[in-house]
Order: structure tokens, then sequence, then C-alpha cells
């Protein structure tokens, strides 16, 4: 090979290499469950553990909403991901995402969706939400918030629609605070939604009633896409669950707003199947 020619395949070389050196990052996304700069603080010191143990840079993108949010995930954008159990069982099936954590939140590794009222409203059973509004929060993705109140919604004859009004909140704790400020008849979230601190300094939680829950099912969930390394995976997996066993750790779990990680296979998603078929229709 003369120089020249030598020369111009070192350019190109050295160009197409300096396109893509964050393709040896790790890629972690976060959904907006909180706001972008809570969650980056949040999950701040499980990105350093995470670097730490796997001895690679580990990027952290929080998408502003959860449209962003999606389109990362169908791209494939994330090498691991943090989101509910419905992004979990559509992205599993569609792109072949696989589940490695589920959170412990207040102590349990359940959650369940929860209709909510003032406790003035004159509202005391789902019957009597018939011709009422209902503020879900988030969206029609959110499972804790939308997908698991709607289940109980159908489950005693109401539809969406015919029977109740569906409006959204930007979040499940916008649902519950809106409809205390009486701008709706009842908010869908999740079970855990009164007893955040951030709830209970704006409202108070004693005038709230809660007017009937889901069936139980498993928390919110962290996946690995589907050609990120098995072994990678697995160590993610393994300092994750480790951490509710060190002073170190449980300071992690603290700032992520979590009481533990627990290891997690795709049979454990029964329950938010059973209930994402029941109430939308859609079978993962």
């Amino acid at each position: 090979m003369n120089l020249k020619k030598c020369s111009a395949w070192m350019f190109v070389t050295i160009t197409l290499m300096g396109s893509i050196p964050t393709w040896a990052d790790v890629v972690m996304g976060i959904f907006p469950r909180r706001p972008v700069a809570v969650t980056h603080k949040a999950f701040k010191p499980l990105k350093v553990k995470l670097e730490q143990a796997l001895g690679e840079k580990v990027v952290m993108i929080i998408p502003k909403n959860f449209k962003a949010f999606w389109a990362g995930v169908k791209s494939g954008k994330f090498d691991i991901v943090h989101y509910n159990q419905y992004h979990y069982i559509k992205s599993h099936k569609e792109f072949g995402y696989k589940v490695i954590i589920t959170n412990e939140e207040k102590g349990s590794k359940l959650v369940s969706g929860q209709l909510t009222v003032r406790k003035d409203s004159g509202i005391k059973s789902v019957a009597d939400l018939k011709g009422k509004t209902i503020l879900f929060g988030g969206g029609p993705k959110a499972m804790g918030s939308y997908i698991a109140p709607t289940w109980i919604l159908k489950k005693n004859g109401l539809i969406a629609g015919k029977d109740y009004k569906v409006k959204f909140a930007k979040n499940p704790p916008s649902a519950v605070i809106a409809t205390y400020n009486k701008a709706a008849n009842a908010s869908g979230s999740g079970d855990i939604i009164l007893k955040i601190g951030g709830v209970k300094k704006k409202i108070d939680i004693g005038q709230m009633l809660a007017l009937a829950n889901s069936d139980p099912f498993i928390h919110l969930t962290w996946a690995v896409s589907k050609g990120f390394d098995a072994a990678k995976a697995k160590k993610v997996q393994d300092v994750m669950v480790a951490l509710a066993s060190s002073p170190a750790g449980k300071a992690i779990l603290k700032s992520a707003k979590v009481t533990g990680f627990h290891k997690a296979v795709d049979a454990d998603f029964a329950k938010v199947r059973a209930i994402t078929e029941y109430a939308v229709g859609e079978k993962y």
C-alpha cells in the first residue's frame, strides 16, 4: 500500500472510530416517573456503583417525557432500562427486553392500582363513579395508575367513555393532588402514592379515601436489551441485589427511593399480563 493510500485509509478509520466511542458505554435509561433533576440525583449513586462493578462508563439518560422515553426503548437506545410493568411486558414481546430486577418500595415487592376520592365527595363505592370524571396519573401506558385502576372499574361494570370520563395528569402524585383540590371526582394511581412524603407535604391525606385496590402485582422493573451481554446483565443483577447487605449499599437504595432490589424472571409478570389483557385488551 503506497503512502497516499495508507494515509487515506487511516483518515477513514479514524473518522469512523471518532463517530462511535459511545458504543462502548453502557446506556441506562430511566423512565420519567419524577422530574429529571430529581431522578438524576436519585440514581447517580447507583450509576457510579455500576460503573465500578462493570469497569465501564455508564451513561444515564432520563427523557423529559414518556413519548421520548418510549422512543428510546423502541429504538434499542438503552442497554439497561428502568420502567413500569406494562412497559416491560410490551417491550419484552416486541423488542426482546429481558427483566433482571424489580423494586421493593416501602418494604413491599408488590404494588396495586388504586382509585382515590375525597372523603367528603359523597362517593362511597366504585359504582358511585358512574358519570364522574377520573384523573389518571401519567397516560395510557401507566400500569399502576391507569391500567390497574381501569381493571378495577371494569370489574365493577364501568366502561371508559361510556360510564365515566377519562382525563390524564402529568404523573400519579399530580392526579391525587388535583383530586384533593377538587379538579376531578377521583384519581387513578398506585397504592403507594398516599405514602409518598412529597404528597403528604402538599395535601392532608387524612381527607382522602382509598376507594378500591386492584389485585397486587410485581413492582417497577429493570430490564436489559436483547443484545446486552449476559455476563454483564448477571453482574448488574448481583450488584443491585447485594446493595441491601451493606451500609454503603443501603445509602444507594435510600437515594434511589427504594428499600431493596430483587431478582426477577419473566414468569413473575403473569398477573401484570392478566390485568392488562382484561383492562385494555392487549395480550402480551
